[in-house]
């Protein structure tokens, strides 16, 4: 997409490159990591997210091709902002033994099907649901945040080999989830061959 970039955010991202140096990422990784890093201010996302470079090409592509974005919470579907979001959460419903969170994916999943780009930044359980499910996710930005379950469910991810990205600690959230999918939706085609670098990969994640 084409964007007005404000003069506020071209100053965030140049302080940003003098702080880090992420030139040696591959295109599709470098803009992740750099958004993410932008909304949260915290250069430590460079090390902590992980990410594979050829899922998120391929879900740059399902993107462009009008898979639907589904996010577990309003506030994760609020920061999306070029691409109207699927959020569930104000019709979903506690049970036993199933978070509204959780409620929530099973009705984004009735509604979307498979082939989703589905922005988990708020629950562990939406994460462990969409997981639990057969949804055949384009991509899953699996970012939840807390002291409960956030790492475990984010391990569970990774194992899964679902197309995702993730990051390794308990941090996350809203903003840098939203942030992750912005970054794909603002990029530019990326060139035809990834360029080799020595960020986190799902092979070796520090």
């Amino acid at each position: 997409m084409t964007r007005t970039v404000h003069p506020i955010e071209q100053e965030s991202y140049r302080i940003l490159r003098s702080r880090l140096d992420t030139s040696a990422l591959p295109p599709l990784r470098r803009a992740v990591v750099e958004r993410v890093v932008h909304a949260s201010a915290d250069l430590a996302y460079a090390t902590d997210l992980v990410a594979d470079e050829e899922e998120l090409r391929r879900a740059w592509t399902a993107l462009r091709a009008g898979a639907p974005v589904v996010a577990d919470v309003e506030m994760v579907a609020a920061g999306i902002t070029a691409r109207r979001a699927v959020c569930r959460l104000g019709d979903a419903r506690a049970a036993p033994g199933l978070t509204r969170s959780a409620h929530a994916i099973r009705l984004a999943f009735a509604e979307v099907g498979p082939g989703a780009v589905w922005v988990i930044g708020n629950a562990p359980t939406a994460l462990e649901e969409l997981l639990a499910l057969d949804a055949a996710p384009a991509l899953v930005i699996g970012l939840p945040v807390g002291f409960v379950g956030a790492a475990e469910s984010k391990a569970h991810l990774r194992a899964c080999g679902l197309p995702a990205v993730s990051n390794v600690s308990e941090k996350g959230g809203s903003a840098v989830a939203a942030a992750a999918l912005n970054a794909l939706l603002y990029a530019p085609q990326p060139p035809e061959e990834p360029v080799a670098g020595p960020a986190h990969t799902k092979e070796n994640p520090q």
